[in-house]
């Protein structure tokens, strides 16, 4: 299935049903009084986040929705039935603006939160509302309001621990492969993945966490080349990153360190945040150089970058290294969620 991140619905709310002017007409009661009831409230528009989707594929080809209106007011003092809210279900982790102004209306990101998104309009009253001591048979009455319409734009940021970093042909999906039950494609080629997947790695009983393999980046990714922004954002949620470097790129003028230095540029461009965010340097491939080398290439790496965090060497494709950087980042992961609770205290 094509991963689809973005898409922009339109959204109607329900209109108020409009009251009644009405009265009374009963054998033996001449001069029956008003007796018109108030319409029924329209229905809003909720977005509830659904744990079960992954994707915004469903929006691709219904992309108008439409609550229901309320029922006029009757007779007989008879109020309108409210109108059915429309509630749609997105994936959690869906970022839902106004397509129109931009502005932000809410961030889904636990399961079943609701977001209203168009408010339907409210009812009209009949004439029995207007009846008093000098208006005895009023023949007012008040139209429903409209619903809210507006046109949104749904964001899909995956909600991860770990998200992994790295030009294309780095390795990322051989390593997800590895630690992960997912399976996404790979092959010797690069822009072997062309959307992000998203992968459970299960240390023990009660202890995992989840890892994005996004896109290789390129240079310029975050003035929109290669993949660009659209798949760079869904590292912003992330906790960790594995910022993924083969020790042993193709080509003859290819430097790992060069390699790091790119995707450094495109961080820093497209969010400062994330750019300071915790990274760990991840050297794979290192099954390719001979036994001999293998540590003093990947120290030459570390010294010529001055790299201050932490370095892990690993072969992904054979496993190699992969189980220890797995146990750090669950303690990592599990001692920065126990922070809050102990600065709380």
């Amino acid at each position: 299935m094509k991963f689809v991140d973005e898409v922009t619905i339109h959204v109607q709310a329900g209109n108020g049903g409009d009251g009644c002017a009405s009265f009374r007409r009963e054998k033996y009661i001449p001069f029956g009084g008003p007796n018109g009831g108030d319409g029924g409230d329209g229905g809003s528009v909720y977005l509830v986040a659904d744990v079960n989707l992954n994707t915004l594929v469903d929006f691709r080809y219904t992309r108008k929705f439409r609550a229901e209106r309320g029922q006029n007011g009757m007779g007989r003092d008879c109020t309108g039935k409210g109108g059915e809210d429309k509630r749609i279900a997105v994936p959690v982790g869906t970022v839902v603006s106004d397509a129109e102004t931009g502005e932000v209306i809410g961030d889904l990101i636990k399961p079943g939160q609701e977001l209203l998104v168009a408010k339907g309009g409210v009812h009209g009253v009949g004439n029995t509302r207007f009846k008093s001591s000098t208006n005895r048979a009023p023949r007012q009455f008040t139209k429903g309001t409209p619903g809210e319409a507006r046109d949104l734009k749904m964001e899909l940021k995956l909600l991860a621990d770990v998200g992994l970093l790295g030009l294309p042909n780095a390795g990322k999906s051989t390593l997800i492969r590895a630690i992960s039950a997912a399976r996404p494609k790979v092959a010797d080629y690069p822009f072997t993945t062309l959307h992000p997947n998203l992968g459970v790695v299960r240390v023990s009983n009660h202890r995992s966490f989840t890892v994005a393999d996004i896109p290789g980046l390129i240079e310029g990714a975050a003035d929109g080349a290669g993949l660009g922004v659209r798949f760079l954002k869904h590292v912003s949620r992330t906790r960790l990153l594995w910022h993924l470097v083969d020790v042993l790129p193709l080509g003859e003028t290819s430097d790992p360190v060069d390699d790091v230095r790119v995707i450094e540029a495109e961080l820093g461009k497209f969010s400062p945040e994330l750019a300071g965010r915790e990274r760990w340097l991840v050297l794979n491939k290192v099954d390719l150089l001979p036994v001999e080398e293998r540590e003093q290439h990947c120290k030459d790496i570390v010294r010529r970058l001055d790299w201050q965090g932490p370095v892990f060497t690993i072969a992904a494709i054979s496993g190699a290294g992969a189980q220890e950087l797995v146990y750090k980042a669950m303690e990592y992961l599990e001692a920065e969620s126990r922070e809050p609770q102990d600065s709380a205290e």
